[in-house]
């Protein structure tokens, strides 16, 4: 579904990711860790093809094309999505009609939002004056309506409660089609700092990133573990091997 070879990327005059290789499979579900500046929403960014990102050599490959110097609007338009860790908040935009937009129209902006707790959010300023947990249920509501076949997930459990990350993490399993297992052909690269989300959606593979470089990958849960015995410092002290 997604690969990434030796992507490097700079942002404001600086190397961020220095020769990314990432794949993700049809129907596989990837976790990204690391710490705080090591790179994680900048490879989302660049995946999705923010014009902050200067790539400055590599390739991503999307179901075999190549979109590296593909616009941000057409890699949406081929079926990839993202869930942004701080969205911006406009003023004289009602998310009820962004919502109805991303849509086509379709009657399900209604019953949606009150399966993720949010109709009184429809008829506010997109974003404005949202708490962290409503940004997350937000942004989640946009792409079950853009069905994406390719997701990006960038902390989804930043600033939501216990009391809502459940309801976000089953949210998520629906973009994924989880009750369609056998026929499940959608992806996601979800970045988590705290690993919370992993207790209610189940990754296949994990990965950590460390100074722009993945340095390990493996069964996410073993290296959350890992993380949370040792910190990254343990990773760190690992790489080599």
């Amino acid at each position: 579904m997604l690969e990434i070879e030796d992507l490097s990327v700079m942002i404001g005059g600086k190397l961020v990711l220095d020769r990314i290789n990432l794949r993700i499979a049809k129907g596989e579900v990837g976790a990204l860790f690391g710490p705080n500046g090591s790179g994680k929403t900048t490879l989302l960014l660049a995946i999705m093809g923010s014009s902050k990102c200067k790539v400055l050599g590599g390739r991503i490959r999307y179901k075999g094309i190549d979109i590296t110097e593909m616009p941000m609007d057409e890699r949406a338009r081929l079926g990839i999505g993202m869930a942004f860790q701080h969205p911006p908040s406009i003023r004289g935009v009602k998310t009820r009609n962004l919502l109805a937009m991303i849509s086509n129209g379709m009657n399900l902006v209604d019953d949606m939002a009150r399966e993720l707790g949010m109709t009184e959010l429809l008829d506010r300023d997109l974003n404005y004056g949202f708490s962290g947990g409503e940004r997350r249920k937000s942004e989640i509501l946009q792409l079950l309506l853009q069905r994406p076949e390719m997701i990006l997930l960038d902390e989804p459990e930043s600033g939501v409660d216990l009391v809502n990350i459940e309801l976000i993490g089953k949210a998520i399993n629906k973009l994924l089609g989880k009750e369609k297992k056998p026929d499940r052909n959608v992806s996601a690269l979800i970045v988590t700092h705290t690993g919370h989300i992993l207790e209610y959606v189940n990754a296949d593979k994990g990965y950590i990133i460390l100074d722009g470089r993945i340095t390990c990958s493996g069964n996410p849960r073993d290296l959350l573990q890992h993380i949370r015995e040792r910190g990254f410092r343990g990773c760190e002290e690992c790489r080599c091997l």
